[in-house]
């Protein structure tokens, strides 16, 4: 038997905290869920190039035809509705509006997406869309070498401003960049994530030109669409020392300025780290007073992304940093290890760490609007009979939402939750492998099914809104 939002007993977490206009929602991205990489005049983005290698993505997996989403929109809006979201956050693919990433705007894209936001608002769910999803243009890379080029600052404003132009009578909830610090460090440090580049100050230029990106594309937005709420969404990971020896502690310090700091501090208060700039001025990019100013801009809401942890550790033999910077797992699996639980991710369940971030957002940054733009976890997921039974996923959102609501009654401006993700999807360099979603997706047949932890969240949405 199929089951139903009322068969699922787990329980639920106290949200006593939470108002009754909390935002209740799911994320996902485009290049993750859409497939159709080459139909109706998309350009090609630096992850189809750099899956074209196939040792880049696990088991030799590309982003087609992911979960067909392009074609299937009209049936994941139906399964939304029975999960009961109030809202969805996606992002829209920049090839797909400008298949050379700038120029000729493609029709059929800006088409797509108002077909897929009217259906959307048609179901009574919020549109919550993200600008930049790391899908960069090939074109943009190939002319630019991407966000390493300060030019890209101003590229992007003008894609946000056709964008907008195009949408803004429908969408009044805008995230201008997911995750910089991924797309940066990921994309141009380690070269685990397109376009595959190794480089400390490519890092840092990257950095800070999609940060300069941000507060050009909010002006745009502001001019064009006064009573839009705009936002940014950044990954925040607490970094706790290995160890209890100073060169560790100092360690974690160092990190958490080079991953969270780095862009909380120019947004939220205008001015990199100070020590970050001193110890990295051999690889720091031109920074003017002027581009703070311009970052430096009144946010309507601060985009979260939190999964786990991680741990720092002195390492004299590292060129630079000195610091090593790992989750505590041995390996990407799940796993219990002296009783600390980890996702198959490798990542720690460590519930806290959410109430620790709002907590250092509350004290240290001025409280601003937070809404979590991401949470979730990956587990080994089976359907069984028709049903996917994911104790493990349901007991790691309960207890972090738990650590949200504890947030809230703390005095953090907490408004809203998106779970990561709708649906499982093309989950970057691991390919295929990790399931995060609320909903199975089998990709050989594209059927989709309904997860425990989907109707336990559809259950709770509709209890705290009673």
């Amino acid at each position: 038997m199929t089951p139903t939002a009322f068969s699922i007993t787990a329980g639920f977490p106290d949200l006593d905290a939470l108002p009754k206009d909390f935002i209740w929602g799911a994320a996902t991205s485009a290049l993750q869920i859409e497939g159709a990489t080459g139909l109706d005049g998309r350009g090609r983005s630096i992850w189809d190039t750099f899956s074209d290698r196939r040792s880049n993505i696990r088991a030799g997996d590309r982003p087609e035809p992911a979960c067909e989403h392009y074609h299937r929109y009209p049936q994941d809006i139906r399964l939304m509705q029975q999960l009961n979201l109030q809202a969805y956050r996606l992002s829209i693919a920049w090839p797909r509006i400008f298949p050379k990433g700038r120029g000729r705007i493609n029709q059929a894209g800006l088409d797509y997406y108002k077909r897929l936001t009217d259906r959307l608002l048609n179901a009574g769910i919020r549109p919550f869309v993200t600008l930049f999803h790391w899908d960069l243009p090939q074109s943009l890379y190939d002319s630019h070498r991407g966000f390493l080029h300060r030019d890209m600052a101003a590229i992007f404003a003008d894609y946000a401003e056709t964008v907008v132009r195009a949408l803004g009578d429908r969408v009044t909830d805008w995230i201008t960049m997911n995750e910089p610090f991924e797309h940066a460090a990921l994309g141009h440090l380690t070269g685990h994530h397109a376009p595959g580049h190794h480089s400390l100050s490519g890092y840092f230029k990257v950095m800070h030109h999609q940060l300069l990106g941000h507060g050009l594309a909010l002006q745009r937005i502001r001019a064009l669409q006064p009573d839009a709420r705009v936002g940014i969404t950044l990954s925040q990971t607490p970094i706790q020392p290995a160890s209890d020896r100073q060169r560790d502690q100092w360690a974690a310090g160092f990190a958490n300025q080079l991953i969270n700091r780095i862009t909380l501090h120019p947004l939220l208060k205008g001015e990199y780290p100070e020590e970050l700039q001193r110890r990295m001025r051999w690889f720091w990019p031109e920074v003017t007073a002027a581009d703070l100013d311009c970052i430096h801009q009144p946010l309507d809401f601060l985009g979260i992304n939190h999964y786990s942890c991680e741990f720092a550790s002195y390492r004299w033999y590292i060129p630079f940093l000195r610091c090593w910077i790992s989750g505590a797992a041995v390996a990407e699996q799940e796993a219990e290890i002296d009783g600390r639980r980890y996702t198959a991710m490798g990542w720690e369940v460590r519930p806290e760490g959410m109430a620790e971030v709002l907590r250092m957002l509350r004290q240290e940054y001025g409280n601003p609007e937070v809404i979590i733009t991401e949470n979730g976890a990956a587990f080994e997921d089976h359907v069984i009979n028709g049903r996917v039974s994911d104790p493990k996923r349901i007991d790691y959102l309960r207890d972090y939402i738990t650590e949200v609501n504890r947030a809230r009654a703390e005095g953090s401006h907490v408004t809203g939750y998106f779970v990561w993700s709708l649906m499982d999807n093309f989950e970057w360099a691991a390919g295929y492998q990790k399931r995060f979603g609320l909903i199975h997706v089998d990709y050989a047949s594209q059927r989709r099914t309904i997860k425990d932890s989907g109707y336990w969240y559809a259950r709770l949405i509709a209890e705290h809104k009673r």
